[in-house]
């Protein structure tokens, strides 16, 4: 799960969703309901993105007894919500700046780069995809992957994060019985993935090894928050059943 991305692009990325995040929560008031996310209103969406840029930050220092429930609860206690959110975004952003490059923490997904370089990766995309959750309840809807603005490369890295490093884990949903493989191609950028399915985990190797059953397809912002679940603007071309399973099976969740 390599990146061709540098730290400093991810905390840059980190910073300006960051910002995005707490602009839209804001615009969009803390009771607002978030359409990509119906559980939830603005308010625990805060929370939990909170929570997380703290938990991350607290692995990165190598902190195995870091309570999560806690953050939440001095969240749920907050004179200002987003006050509290804003020094946690700057909190982790500065941890990540003083970490060695070599220091040892845990990480979680397949092939990942080393501590440093994957907390700043994967919380870049974590408060990205959040960010977007932010701007829904902001207009309402899912946004469109214009009004979401991401980067084209900052975008492709986040595919690939999810293509080759959540989905092949084994845990998931999504299986066949007599395999069949997805394209995923980037018009934008001329990233490509094939992605396995069958009876065991799921397999993604890079580029275009062979005829898919289907192709997914759209500019690189389109695929990635298409392919969280956050927009519907992927093509799809071949088998008409796999992205509405994608849709319902593909869910990476807190736990």
């Amino acid at each position: 799960m390599p990146t061709h991305l540098s730290l400093d692009d991810h905390l840059a990325g980190l910073a300006r969703s960051g910002a995005a995040l707490h602009d839209a929560a804001a615009a969009a008031g803390l009771q607002a309901t978030v359409p990509t996310c119906p559980a939830w209103d603005v308010s625990q969406l805060v929370i939990h993105q909170g929570m997380v840029h703290r938990w991350a930050a607290a692995n990165l220092r190598g902190e195995t007894d870091h309570d999560t429930s806690a953050s939440t609860a001095r969240a749920e206690a907050a004179a200002d919500l987003l006050a509290w959110y804003a020094e946690g975004l700057d909190a982790l952003i500065q941890t990540v700046r003083a970490t060695p490059a070599n220091a040892a923490a845990k990480v979680f997904l397949r092939d990942a780069p080393p501590p440093r370089e994957f907390w700043a990766r994967r919380q870049c995309h974590e408060t990205t995809i959040h960010g977007v959750d932010a701007l829904s309840a902001a207009v309402g809807r899912w946004p469109t992957a214009a009004e979401a603005d991401i980067d084209a490369l900052l975008a492709a890295d986040g595919i690939d994060e999810l293509l080759t490093g959540f989905i092949t884990r084994g845990q998931g949903k999504l299986h066949a019985a007599e395999p069949y493989t997805i394209g995923v191609q980037a018009a934008d950028t001329g990233h490509a993935w094939t992605v396995r399915i069958s009876d065991g985990p799921i397999v993604t190797t890079a580029g275009q090894t062979a005829q898919p059953d289907v192709v997914f397809s759209g500019t690189a912002s389109q695929l990635y928050l298409g392919l969280w679940n956050r927009a519907d603007e992927i093509t799809a071309a071949g088998r008409p059943d796999v992205l509405d399973q994608w849709r319902s099976l593909i869910q990476v969740r807190w736990s």
